[in-house]
């Protein structure tokens, strides 16, 4: 399925919605993966400097979702690298948002999946096997629920509680 949007025309068309159902996330992600522009039903993980789950569930059939991943916005470890991204293309993720950091900067940019995070870090997570998966996420005070429907693109990162593209 081709998701067809631009996140402006999707502003353009939420602007009076004070409701709470359409949201923005702060300009703070940059592009890392090989595709610009992504979109899906949201899953959610909540992790610091561990990606246990972040790996448990890239592993698993993604049927066209996006990963939304809670860092804490740690700069320190990279939550999501080249192997990770590699399993989301190969399981069919649409795409990884990471409040945190990735690395392998060449390896996800041949990957056919969006990633959009905060930084570069080339330093691996710890494997402690702790996190939080399927829970509501305060991204940089925008609120990020499973379910939800996450819109990314060149001009920035929208959600919705429902879907709202055209297929």
């Amino acid at each position: 399925m081709s998701i067809v949007f631009q996140t402006c025309d999707l502003c353009d068309a939420h602007k009076h919605d004070d409701s709470g159902a359409f949201r923005v996330l702060p300009p703070l992600f940059g592009h890392f993966g090989g595709l610009p522009q992504f979109a899906g039903s949201v899953v959610t993980v909540k992790c610091f400097e561990d990606n246990s789950l972040v790996k448990q569930l890239l592993d698993t059939p993604g049927q066209g979702r996006v990963l939304v991943v809670d860092g804490g916005g740690s700069v320190r470890r990279a939550l999501v690298g080249g192997n990770l991204a590699a399993a989301a293309e190969r399981n069919g993720w649409a795409g990884i948002v990471v409040h945190g950091c990735v690395r392998d900067a060449a390896e996800l940019r041949e990957a056919k999946v969006g990633i959009a995070a905060l930084g570069l870090m080339p330093m691996p997570t710890e494997k402690r096997g702790q996190g939080q998966q399927n829970v509501v996420l305060d991204i940089a005070g925008a609120r990020v629920a499973p379910g939800d429907w996450l819109y990314a693109d060149e001009d920035g990162i929208v959600l919705s509680s429902t879907a709202i593209h055209q297929a």
